[in-house]
């Protein structure tokens, strides 16, 4: 009975065809929580598959309603093993974006697991089913190890998350004595390479807001009024080159971090190569503010993004001065950045550049930005545990540069949030041809054992026995 013994477990696990077995019938459920004709499935994924895995570890599971009507449902799963011993929250998410299922490359399709030349295809693959289903396998492997995993687990699965997540604030809230814990340490997003373990604490926070302006009704024949009618395509553009640069960097005061980066996230990320893997864009060096580095950029600061832009019928142009015009923009950002001030910021900005007459939006996808210290003591208890099984040096991130409804533990339950994603950045996800690689679910696999193992071998940062 040893931690070596329970890594080569969970390699087993992947090298005998199991995980394989296991993600293949999990990809089968269409989970699209974006589809409304999809909810059935999404309480059959954790009724019919999830609770019976779960109940094979031993765990007591509850389907809960979600306490906002739009959000699906939550499974809570508990395994105690004693109130002296160290309690761990894990969460996942059961829902996936939608198929897009003629978009797949030929032979692959979103709802049947491919393997093909190392990489594994399949909508959830990457996002989040594979990625729970390697922490529940490694889970098993050191409960088949030592008899016992020497700790307390509690799991939340939602099945919104790619909607944003609705009411998991709220069923938190609600839970909140149920769901305490000592830490969290779950799996979602991707690794900053695929060759390396990554840690993440938090998520940079996203604000999606709308700029438009309306000059009048209707379009008007470009020959007989061009030059004599705004053009609120031209204008709008004008707008946001006062917001940032044509290189990237945010030029509105309100919008950029409140204060300059401490030493400890500083360490922790100037250093940091941004390595999405084999089908990585180039990164555009010159692009972002002036004077960092690229993991500076990514999780340190924040970032203003134009998604879309519309003038006009971009389909069918026609010789015509459009009527009106819109950009739909968002801001990444850390903390301690307050998204309140957001608005009233471009507001005043706006007016003191002469674009009153552009109107401001906010819109419903937002999620907080959450960090914990890199020096936090179950940050240091992590990485040793996975060097330790690894041999190797573990990419260290404050937040990802993405975003997770990481708040409703940090903040809503008040834990330290310890996440180890088990993905790549050029997984597809979210696109067609989503998927994982093999060689990153082997590695996540031993090293999701090895902190199971030291989870429950008496030397973690809150140590209950004594």
């Amino acid at each position: 009975m040893n931690r070596q013994n329970a890594i080569a477990r969970a390699e087993t696990y992947f090298d005998d065809g199991s995980f394989f077995a296991d993600l293949a019938r999990r990809v089968a459920f269409r989970t699209e929580s974006q589809e409304p004709d999809q909810s059935p499935e999404l309480l059959r994924y954790l009724t019919d598959e999830m609770m019976p895995c779960l109940k094979q570890l031993g765990f007591d599971c509850e389907v809960l309603p979600n306490p906002v009507d739009a959000g699906g449902p939550f499974l809570v799963a508990e395994r105690l093993e004693g109130p002296l011993l160290p309690t761990v929250f894990t969460y996942g998410h059961g829902d996936v974006v939608r198929g897009y299922d003629d978009q797949w490359a030929d032979g692959l399709r979103p709802w049947q697991l491919v393997a093909r030349d190392g990489r594994w295809y399949g909508r959830g693959t990457a996002d989040n089913k594979g990625q729970h289903t390697i922490n529940l396998a490694a889970l098993a492997a050191v409960l088949e190890e030592r008899g016992s995993l020497g700790f307390n687990v509690k799991l939340v699965l939602e099945t919104g998350e790619e909607r944003g997540s609705p009411g998991l604030r709220e069923f938190c809230a609600q839970n909140r004595d149920r769901l305490q814990a000592d830490v969290l340490i779950a799996s979602d997003g991707p690794r900053l390479s695929p060759a390396r373990p990554t840690l993440f604490m938090g998520s940079r926070g996203v604000f999606n807001f709308k700029m438009s302006l309306n000059l009048r009704q209707g379009a008007h024949h470009s020959g007989n009024w061009g030059g004599l009618l705004a053009n609120p395509g031209i204008i709008l553009a004008h707008a946001l080159t006062t917001i940032v640069s044509k290189k990237g960097e945010v030029l509105v005061a309100g919008l950029r971090p409140p204060e300059a980066m401490s030493n400890s996230v500083r360490a922790a990320i100037a250093d940091l190569a941004v390595d999405g893997g084999d089908d990585a864009p180039d990164i555009d060096c010159q692009w972002g503010e002036p004077g960092l580095t690229a993991g500076e950029k990514v999780f340190g600061w924040n970032t203003f993004e134009v998604l879309a832009y519309k003038t006009g019928n971009p389909n069918a142009p026609v010789n015509a001065i459009p009527p009106s015009a819109e950009a739909v923009c968002h801001i990444r950002y850390v903390p301690p950045t307050d998204p309140k001030q957001f608005l009233p910021a471009l507001r005043r900005h706006l007016n003191d550049q002469g674009y009153p007459a552009v109107e401001l939006e906010a819109l419903r996808d937002t999620l907080p930005a959450t960090r914990l210290d890199p020096d936090h003591p179950w940050v240091k208890w992590a990485v040793a545990c996975i060097e330790q099984t690894t041999g190797a040096a573990v990419d260290v991130l404050p937040n990802l540069g993405g975003s997770l409804p990481n708040d409703a533990f940090s903040e809503i339950l008040a834990m330290p949030t310890v996440w180890v994603p088990h993905s790549y950045a050029s997984c597809s996800q979210h696109a067609p041809n989503e998927h994982i690689l093999e060689s990153v679910s082997r590695d996540a696999l031993a090293v999701m054992a090895g902190i199971w193992w030291d989870l429950g071998a008496g030397q973690t940062p809150v140590d209950r026995k004594d």
